[in-house]
C-alpha cells in the first residue's frame, strides 16, 4: 500500500490506532494495573506463599493466619530473604476494634556471651557470618503470639501448605535462585549449610524442584506441639547442643526464656495521612523523621525525579539517619526519646539544616532530649477489614550460614548490627535485642485502613517506606505504579555499628531518573553512582475507604504475587 493509503487506513481506524502512544498507566516506566477484590487480598514475594495465604483466607482463616501461612511458605520458598532461624515484626488492623497492635518477634543476645569476649577474641565488630552474630530466632513466637490474638483456623491447618510443598518439592524462581547461587560460595563453609541447603554442592537452579525434608519435620512439630516445641522442646535442645559444638555461645536457655513483645505502633501524620511504624529497636521511626523534614518543603511542586526532590530527599535521609545512629537501640537498655525524634517541631529544626544548593558533608545527630518526654515482606487481608503488616528476615540474605542438624533452616546473624563501643546506645550486651533493620508499615486516613505496605531492604528501608508515601501522597501514584517507580538511596550515613558518615555517602539512583537530575545533583556536591538490584522489594494492600475494595500491588523487583478473591 502506498503511503498515503496507509495514512489513510490508519485514519478510518481511529480512535482504534494511535500513533505514538503513551503507555496506559501513563508512566514512563514499566509498571502495571493494580489488583482488585472485595473480601480478601494477599501481596508476597512468592507466587507459592500467595496461593497458600488465598487459600487459607478462602478456607474461612483470617488475616493473620493468613499471613502465617504465607511466612511458612515464604521459609521454604525464599530462604534467601526469611526462615525459622530469623526474627518477625508486625502490624495488625484490629477491624473490631478500630485499632492497630504492633508485635515485635526479635530475639536477643545469648546470656553467655559478654562485650569482653569480643575483646579477647581482638574484634572491633560482630563478625558477619558463624556463630558469634547468632542471636534467638523471634519468628515462630510471633507467629504464635499473632496466633493466639487474632488466629481463627488451628495451626495444622495454617503449616499445612508449607509442610506439603516442603515434601513435594517446588521450582525455585529466577530472583530467589539468583541470590541462592550468590549466597552459596559464601555459606558452604559452615555446618549444615551444603547439606540441607544445596544440591550437590550447589544453589538449585531457576526451574529446578527443591525439597527439604527437614524443614517440613520440623513444621511439623512446631504445628502438633505449639511455639513451645520449638523453644523448650527438642528442637531447642538441638539447636543449643550445635551451637556449643561449633563454638557459639547460643544455649537451649536462651531460647527458653525468649518472648517476643506487644507495643504501641507509633505514627505522624502527613498531608493528612496517618504513617504507622514500630519504635525501635527497628529503624522504622526513620521513616517518620524523613517525612516530618519533607513536608515542610513543597514536594509536588518540585516534581518526581526532579533534582530539587532527589537533593531534599538525600539531605532529609541523612538527618534522620545521623539520629538514628545515636538513638535507635533496645528500649529495655534505654529511654529512647521516640516522641521528641518524631514530633513537628523537631523536625523543623532539623528542617534548617538543610541547604538546596549544596550536599552536605558531614552531620551530626540532633538533641532530641530538650523537651521530656536481605529480608520478605507481606501483607493480607482479610473479609472481616482486619490487615496484617508483615516482615521477617535472617538478615544478610541466608544468615549466618550454619543450619542445626536436621531442622531445615539456617540461624541469623542480626547480632551483627551490635556495636562494640561501649558508650553506643546500641552496644552489645548480653541477652539484648540488636539495632533491627526490618520494619513494617502502615498507613490510615481519617482514622480508617488505607494501606499497608513494607519494601524489603536493610538500611533502604526507610528511605523506601518515605518515598513511598510520597509518591502516593505528593505525585498521584496508585500503589502499583508507587512500588514501580524508579528508586533512590543514600548510602554512607552513620550506622549503629558504629561507622561515620564521611564526605557525604553516595546517592545510587535506580535506571529512569533523566541524565538532567544526575548532572544537576553532581553540581550540588553528591557523589552519584547507577546500581542495579538493592533497591528493595515492595508488597501492598490497600483498601477503599469508601466501597470497602482491596487494592493490591506487586512490583517487578521480586519475583511475587498479589491476589484476591
Amino acid at each position: 500500500m502506498a503511503p498515503t493509503g496507509l495514512l489513510i487506513a490508519l485514519v478510518a481506524l481511529a480512535p482504534l490506532v494511535t500513533l505514538g502512544a503513551d503507555r496506559v498507566t501513563g508512566r514512563s516506566w514499566a509498571t502495571r494495573s493494580e489488583v482488585l477484590a472485595r473480601h480478601g487480598m494477599v501481596a508476597t514475594s512468592q507466587p507459592l506463599a500467595t496461593q497458600a495465604a488465598l487459600d487459607v483466607l478462602k478456607d474461612g482463616g483470617s488475616a493473620v493466619d493468613a499471613a502465617i501461612a504465607a511466612n511458612a511458605m515464604l521459609a521454604l520458598t525464599e530462604p534467601t530473604g526469611c526462615g525459622l532461624g530469623g526474627d518477625l515484626f508486625a502490624i495488625v488492623w484490629d477491624a473490631g476494634e478500630g485499632r492497630l497492635h504492633g508485635l515485635n518477634a526479635s530475639g536477643r543476645s545469648p546470656a553467655a556471651l559478654t562485650l569482653e569476649t569480643f575483646r579477647e577474641l581482638g574484634l572491633e565488630r560482630v563478625p558477619s557470618h558463624g556463630p558469634l552474630p547468632v542471636t534467638v530466632p523471634g519468628c515462630v513466637d510471633g507467629w504464635f503470639e499473632l496466633h493466639g490474638r487474632f488466629g481463627k483456623l488451628p495451626m495444622s491447618r495454617v503449616l499445612a501448605p508449607a509442610i506439603e510443598t516442603a515434601r513435594e518439592g517446588f521450582p525455585v524462581t529466577e530472583l530467589i535462585a539468583h541470590y541462592w547461587q550468590l549466597s552459596a560460595p559464601r555459606l558452604s563453609q559452615w555446618e549444615g549449610f551444603a547439606e540441607q541447603m544445596l544440591v550437590d554442592g550447589r544453589a538449585p537452579r531457576k526451574g529446578e524442584v527443591f525439597r527439604n525434608e527437614n524443614l517440613a519435620r520440623t513444621l511439623e512439630r512446631i504445628a502438633e506441639g505449639g511455639r513451645d516445641a520449638f523453644y523448650r522442646g527438642d528442637i531447642a535442645r538441638t539447636i543449643g547442643a550445635f551451637m556449643e559444638r561449633v563454638g557459639g555461645y547460643l544455649r537451649y536457655e536462651d531460647l527458653a526464656a525468649h518472648e517476643s513483645e506487644w507495643v504501641e505502633p507509633v505514627s505522624t501524620s502527613y498531608r493528612g495521612y496517618d504513617v504507622w511504624e514500630l519504635p525501635p529497636n527497628g529503624q522504622g521511626i526513620a521513616a517518620l523523621q524523613i517525612l516530618n523534614v519533607l513536608e515542610q518543603f513543597d514536594v509536588a511542586a518540585m516534581g518526581f525525579g526532579s533534582a530539587d526532590y532527589a537533593h531534599l530527599f538525600v539531605e532529609a535521609k541523612k538527618l534522620a539517619f545521623e539520629d538514628r545512629a545515636r538513638f535507635y537501640a533496645d528500649p529495655d537498655f534505654h529511654a529512647i526519646p521516640v516522641e521528641r525524634l518524631i514530633s513537628k517541631a523537631y523536625a523543623r529544626e532539623r528542617a534548617q539544616l538543610v541547604d538546596m544548593e549544596q550536599a552536605s558533608r558531614r552531620l551530626e545527630a540532633g538533641n532530641p532530649a530538650l523537651e521530656d518526654g536481605d529480608t520478605v515482606y507481606l501483607s493480607v487481608a482479610d473479609d472481616a477489614g482486619n490487615m496484617v503488616s508483615l516482615i521477617q528476615s535472617n538478615y544478610r540474605g541466608m544468615g549466618t550460614g550454619l543450619a542445626p542438624d536436621g531442622l531445615g533452616f539456617v540461624l541469623q546473624d542480626r547480632g551483627e548490627l551490635f556495636d562494640l563501643d561501649p558508650d553506643s546506645w546500641n552496644a552489645y550486651a548480653p541477652r539484648k535485642r540488636p539495632f533491627h533493620t526490618i520494619i513494617p508499615a502502615f498507613v490510615t486516613k481519617d482514622g480508617k485502613p488505607f494501606l499497608c505496605f513494607g519494601v524489603m531492604g536493610g538500611a533502604t528501608q526507610p528511605q523506601m517506606h518515605a518515598q513511598i508515601v510520597v509518591n502516593v501522597v505528593d505525585f498521584g501514584m496508585n500503589l502499583q505504579e508507587a512500588g514501580d517507580a524508579p528508586r533512590m538511596l543514600h548510602s554512607g550515613s552513620s550506622q549503629p555499628t558504629g561507622e561515620r558518615m564521611t564526605d557525604g555517602g553516595e546517592v545510587h539512583l535506580e535506571s529512569g531518573f533523566d541524565y538532567e537530575t544526575v548532572r544537576d545533583l553532581a553540581q550540588r556536591g553528591h557523589a552519584v553512582t547507577w546500581a542495579v538490584g538493592p533497591f528493595g522489594g515492595y508488597q501492598a494492600v490497600g483498601v477503599d475507604p469508601d466501597s470497602g475494595v482491596y487494592v493490591g500491588a506487586s512490583e517487578s523487583r521480586k519475583d511475587g504475587q498479589a491476589a484476591g478473591y
